[in-house]
């Protein structure tokens, strides 16, 4: 077993509750981790038999594309759709963080983080 961890991915996306979120946008982190079983990709150095990174970050890029309004929503999507995609993955932990979300005050992110096992 491994984990293979794709942390920083940066999106640009219209998440949010409030009217404005959704029209103008901000800024949005995402860290995944996956326990995956390496054994065969570790034996044969061939991506066939691993998680391709390409292939996730395309995924969660699909994921990022489409509006929510709760992080909590688009984690869930995100995590349902790598485990869906990938049946090499035993579980998934998927963060999404908003940066200097609109709360009135000074703050560096908010974030979610979903744990889903298979």
């Amino acid at each position: 077993m491994a984990i293979i961890s794709l942390d920083g991915m940066r999106f640009y996306a219209n998440h949010g509750c409030f009217a404005e979120e959704q029209a103008i946008g901000a800024d949005f982190v995402v860290d995944l981790k996956l326990n995956v079983d390496t054994l065969d990709a570790q034996q044969s150095d061939d991506i066939s038999a691993t998680v391709s990174y390409q292939d996730v970050y395309n995924l969660v890029s699909s994921e990022m594309s489409c509006r929510s309004h709760l992080l909590e929503h688009v984690a869930s999507r995100i995590a349902s759709s790598v485990l869906a995609r990938f049946p090499k993955i035993r579980w998934i932990s998927v963060r999404v963080s908003k940066l200097n979300p609109p709360l009135g005050g000074q703050l560096d992110s908010a974030s979610v983080t979903l744990f889903l096992r298979r």
